[in-house]
């Protein structure tokens, strides 16, 4: 499974580019607004800062015209991007004639099977259920990507799985044995799921049993 961070924090992608564990970033409006800075220039940031991971910036237009237009100039930033749209049938034209030029797509705020295999069918790279959201809508986050990813499997489809609106490790862990290719995450999700207090507990207990032997050096 691939971890991306679900973000647009130059400093907190940072923290963690180095490690190997994160090989892309997600984000959204919200995310480059609450930055406060130039999108472009941030974007182009989090491109540079993880040549090789896949970057996912969303559309802002809301008419189909002006969504195929946008989304070309945002392919056009970088080579590491794929171009989120939203799964709406609206935009299903343009999603295709997206796909037909060549421009990686991330489709965003999937709420169901036949929308997953719809967006299949057109040969998206990547599609994204929001396991938190639909869970808040009495649906069920965890059984939708299990569906997805037996319908990806059974038809053989090329689409990766994306699950997004992961707000804490037991879904993670949850969205882990589902079978999803990739998991976004919010930071705060990551770094807990990095730890866990029986860890901590057995070093403290292993370092204070070594202390017995008062050896002042070793090996």
């Amino acid at each position: 499974m691939k971890i991306f961070l679900d973000t647009a924090n130059i400093q907190l992608i940072e923290k963690w580019a180095d490690t190997g564990l994160i090989e892309g970033i997600t984000t959204n409006p919200t995310h480059l607004s609450n930055e406060g800075k130039n999108p472009v220039q941030q974007i182009l940031a989090l491109c540079d800062i993880l040549p090789s991971g896949i970057i996912s910036v969303e559309v802002v237009e809301t008419e189909p015209e002006n969504v195929y237009l946008q989304a070309r100039k945002i392919a056009l930033l970088s080579e590491n991007i794929a171009v989120k749209i939203p799964c709406h049938r609206i935009y299903y034209p343009v999603i295709k004639q997206l796909l037909n030029e060549g421009i990686f797509l991330n489709i965003t705020l999937v709420f169901s099977l036949a929308q997953g295999l719809m967006m299949a069918k057109l040969g998206a790279q990547y599609i994204s259920p929001f396991i938190g959201r639909l869970n808040d809508n009495n649906g069920n986050g965890i059984e939708l990507i299990k569906q997805l990813r037996h319908m990806l499997d059974w038809y053989d489809f090329d689409t990766q799985l994306l699950a997004a609106s992961i707000r804490d490790t037991n879904i993670f862990e949850q969205t882990i044995m589902a079978g999803a290719d990739i998991a976004t995450l919010p930071e705060n999700v990551f770094e807990e799921a990095l730890n866990h207090p029986l860890t901590d507990k057995g070093m403290n207990k292993f370092l204070q049993d070594w202390k017995k032997l008062t050896i002042s050096k070793f090996p």
